[in-house]
């Protein structure tokens, strides 16, 4: 019973797959792309296992979603929880998306926003200016109001 049902989901996910894809080329999937649609979306992503009554992280790292599925099953043995208090999901961050992304994931991302130090902000151009603090407390934001000028001489709030 139970391996018909992952069989079932399965076939769901295939078709779900395919659908998602046609989406982008505006047409409908035909049977023959669904059954030919391979689940290697999920089968490339890293996976993390974690508790739903505590958020703990169990374990991360694991490579696909069978292998997720396999160790999640195990953990979950081996801990002696039922089955809704385990879950996993794809990681997020430094993960490269084929062949062209390896090469960029090693350039770090320059910071946006207000710098640390609270001096400096880079715009959406990149383009660094100082920040601007006013004498006017702002009780919403728990801070005084803060902007920068541009280059133009037009000033800009940042919160």
């Amino acid at each position: 019973m139970v391996e018909e049902f992952l069989k079932r989901q399965a076939a769901a996910r295939k078709v779900l797959l395919a659908i998602n894809r046609s989406r982008k080329r505006e047409t409908l999937p035909s049977a023959h792309q669904i059954a030919d649609a391979p689940l290697a979306v999920s089968e490339e992503h890293s996976f993390y296992i974690f508790r739903t009554d505590t958020n703990a992280v169990l374990a991360r790292g694991i490579q696909g979603f069978e292998a997720a599925k396999s160790r999640a099953n195990e953990l979950r043995k081996s801990h002696g929880l039922k089955w809704d208090e385990v879950k996993f999901k794809a990681e997020r961050g430094n993960q490269s998306s084929g062949g062209s992304g390896g090469s960029t994931a090693a350039v770090p991302k320059k910071q946006f926003g207000v710098s640390r130090d609270g001096k400096t902000f880079p715009n959406a151009s990149g383009q660094t200016s100082r920040v601007q603090y006013a004498r006017n407390y702002n009780p919403s934001k728990g801070r005084r109001f803060r902007g920068y000028t541009d280059a133009q001489g037009n000033y800009h709030d940042i919160d």
